[in-house]
């Protein structure tokens, strides 16, 4: 019987939104593998985890998950990283790899299904999805995704401020993700492009230190990593003037 390797999303933070999906996952593995930095310190993922499987059942494997100047560290830390899953799929029938927000939006768990891919032959490879920092943002503020034929664009700032600019001068609604760090630079392009008003950001949601603020607040101030924004379409003709 083939190794299963399953990438559970378990969103951006409040342990109810685990889908049930996602919670029978977690528990039906053998092990289950939550990313930390070097720190080798308790991450969102973990935290929510052990809301639902018990802490001996969790294994943390170091990521270099903010290193992005150094490509030859982060790529050896990858490496690392699989080899330690390649031995936990050796040795157990499933082992689940928790993420937060979806497996399969910017997640860690994209480049570690390719490297076990290579280590692992025959690997059974799953995801589920799980809910994702925007549709949580977009519920604690009230901000609304899409209406009608809006497009959707989701651009991560670490892309750079141009690429934000670009998407933000179309018609749709934008949002950014990991944009905490240029949040200057966020606020000048939304005020640019006359999307200041009615942008919404978020950080931490559903933890105790959860903000979730306007735009028009934004300043030099860094913020946390993780930080997400929505900046809404512009939106005229009333109700359903989009269809």
């Amino acid at each position: 019987m083939s190794s299963r390797l399953v990438g559970v999303g378990v969103g951006p933070g409040d342990p109810e939104l685990v889908t049930v999906k996602g919670v029978n996952a977690l528990r039906e593995a053998d092990v289950v593998v939550v990313p930390v930095m070097d720190s080798g310190e308790r991450g969102r993922a973990e935290a929510t985890v052990l809301h639902y499987v018990p802490g001996e059942k969790v294994v943390r494997v170091v990521f270099a998950l903010n290193e992005r100047s150094d490509r030859g560290r982060r790529e050896a830390a990858w490496d690392a990283a699989g080899a330690r899953v390649a031995e936990l799929l050796r040795a157990h029938d499933a082992v689940a790899f928790a993420t937060i927000g979806d497996p399969n939006v910017y997640s860690t768990f994209t480049y570690l299904a390719q490297t076990i891919a290579e280590l692992v032959p025959g690997t059974v490879v799953e995801t589920v999805p799980g809910i994702t920092a925007m549709q949580d943002l977009a519920a604690r503020s009230g901000a609304v995704l899409t209406e009608g034929t809006e497009p959707l664009t989701l651009v991560p700032v670490t892309a750079g401020a141009t690429v934000l600019k670009e998407a933000l001068a179309g018609p749709g609604t934008v949002v950014a993700y990991k944009f905490g760090r240029q949040a200057h630079e966020v606020a000048e392009a939304l005020r640019e492009t006359g999307r200041l008003a009615d942008a919404v950001w978020g950080s931490a949601l559903g933890l105790p230190e959860e903000s979730v603020r306007s735009a028009a607040e934004l300043d030099e101030t860094p913020l946390p990593y993780l930080s997400t924004l929505i900046a809404p379409a512009r939106r005229e003709g009333g109700r359903g003037g989009k269809l």
